[in-house]
């Protein structure tokens, strides 16, 4: 005797549902953290840097005097500056100001660097106030070398004096070599720590056994350091070098106020000349246009040394 089934109508078979995923699940997928952590700072270089890039360029296109409507003139400021001689010795400046400040920063970096690597007593104490000239700020550290450096109450012509200089001695912002040559000097000064502590930090990275094994083959002091030392050091120091033609192709409080682009122009550079055309005389689309010219330079000598680092 066998029995028939009859299959149920009418009754579905539950089906379990999905639970939806919970917020703090799709917060951690990788491509929604990602683009969360990098919103604030995107909008923040659009607001702080994009917006004031790009209302540069407008001005820079325009003749805008200072309270009135701009006119459009397209590259009628560029082509002004380009026939400036002013501009042109700017620009000389700017380059010998970044090339030799520079270069005396990462030669001066390397050797307190080399120093400040060595075991000595108070240390620590040492590495300490040397990051005192980088921390101080600017214009305060800058009054101080504009006392210094003062005709009248300079430290350094009381020096020269005693040792049978005429008097009053030289007047080191007077003159326009001098003045070139002091705000190069301060710069140097204000840099120094920054070279320093970042090539102390790749220093100590080195494996002291490459050493040893140097020293074995016979290796002398100098033959370790250029065979050794800049080899590895060469990625950090290009780093650093770029960092800091940036900070000093732009430089502009310290010679602002030292030497307020004085004597005859010797020291002005693109920020200040640009401040000066911009603020001083009221010319907003001329002084963004001297502001802008320095971009292509620097963009330029940018790629140059991230293609260079890259290629090592």
């Amino acid at each position: 005797m066998s029995i028939r089934t009859e299959p149920l109508i009418g009754v579905t078979r539950a089906r379990p549902r999905r639970r939806p995923a919970s917020l703090a699940a799709w917060l951690d997928r990788e491509p929604v953290f990602s683009w969360l952590m990098m919103t604030a700072p995107i909008l923040f270089l659009a607001a702080f840097v994009g917006y004031p890039f790009v209302y540069g360029i407008l001005l820079s296109l325009q003749d805008r005097p200072v309270a009135h409507v701009g006119t459009f003139v397209g590259l009628k400021n560029f082509v002004r500056d380009f026939n400036d001689p002013i501009f042109w010795r700017v620009a000389v400046n700017t380059f010998v100001y970044t090339g030799v400040a520079t270069l005396l920063k990462m030669i001066g970096g390397l050797a307190l660097a080399v120093a400040m690597n060595q075991n000595f007593r108070m240390k620590n104490l040492v590495r300490a106030v040397l990051l005192l000239p980088f921390i101080v700020p600017t214009v305060l550290s800058t009054v101080a070398w504009m006392w210094m450096l003062d005709p009248a109450f300079s430290i350094f012509n009381w020096f020269l004096i005693a040792l049978g200089m005429p008097k009053p001695g030289p007047s080191w912002l007077g003159n326009p070599t001098l003045a070139m040559a002091s705000i190069i000097v301060i710069n140097t000064w204000r840099g120094l720590p920054f070279y320093g502590i970042t090539l102390l930090a790749g220093l100590q990275t080195v494996p002291p056994e490459l050493y040893e094994a140097a020293t074995i083959d016979g290796a002398s002091g100098w033959q370790r350091f250029r065979y050794v030392t800049l080899p590895l050091l060469q990625p950090i120091i290009l780093i650093v070098t770029l960092f800091s033609v940036i900070f000093t192709f732009a430089d502009f409080q310290l010679v602002y106020v030292l030497t307020h682009g004085g004597p005859q122009n010797a020291t002005q550079l693109f920020a200040t000349y640009a401040f000066d055309i911009g603020m001083g005389a009221g010319q907003l689309g001329l002084g963004a246009s001297v502001a802008l010219t320095m971009l292509p330079a620097l963009a330029l000598l940018i790629l140059a040394l991230t293609l260079y680092m890259r290629r090592q």
